[in-house]
């Protein structure tokens, strides 16, 4: 029985079949005791949900803490996850409110680099030569966003930041799509609002 079980699982968790099977199909043989199939899940997931942890608490080194916490957290409510639904977005609900419940035991307001942001991404913008420029638009809009509440700030940054559709925002966050489309209306709004007048000040 445990030579049976040990060829099994070798097959199982042989790098090309993980690397080709589906998340719903990973998340069975982690069930069934495929330890390996976790860690193509943790593959896949982990550098955007270290990007989404940290442009919402601002600090690389707390992001990948966070992350590590979610992952450990959801290898562990795996027996409850339905398999029905995608694994994706019921990941990021958990890294989303572990980072959420960090922000309100911390008492701190979201701090971000433009620069940071976009590490290891790709734009269609040339550089500016003026790196100053760079870093006095980092300084606004890290003002504006630590001004919107974390509700709306976490919706905007999923959606407008992370380009995730509504409807998986909505999962994430766990709320009906609708709720989702007006707290990012709202929170464009209020950012383009405190925008406004963060320039009135300036000027």
């Amino acid at each position: 029985m445990g030579l049976k079980t040990d060829v099994t699982v070798s097959r199982l968790a042989d790098v090309e079949t993980l690397e080709k099977a589906s998340d719903s199909r990973l998340v069975e043989q982690v069930r069934q005791g495929v330890r390996a199939a976790y860690g193509e899940l943790v593959h896949r997931y982990e550098k955007k949900l270290v990007r989404t942890i940290h442009r919402m608490v601002g600090n690389a080194e707390t992001a990948e803490d966070l992350a590590q916490d979610s992952f450990l957290k959801a290898y562990d409510r795996l027996d409850r996850f339905d398999s029905s639904k995608r694994f994706g977005p019921w990941l990021f609900q958990i890294g989303v409110n572990t980072a959420i419940d960090w922000l309100r035991r911390n008492k701190r307001r979201v701090k971000l680099s433009l620069n940071e942001m976009n590490q290891g991404e790709s734009s269609y913008d040339p550089p500016d030569p003026d790196p100053r420029n760079a870093l006095d638009l980092s300084q606004e809009v890290q003002h504006v966003l630590a001004q919107i509440p974390i509700d709306y700030r976490t919706v905007m940054m999923l959606r407008d930041l992370e380009g995730f559709p509504c409807s998986e925002v909505a999962a994430i966050i766990g709320r009906q799509e609708p709720t989702v489309r007006w707290r990012l209306l709202r929170a464009r709004e209020m950012f383009k609002e405190i925008w406004s007048k963060r320039q009135g000040e300036t000027a």
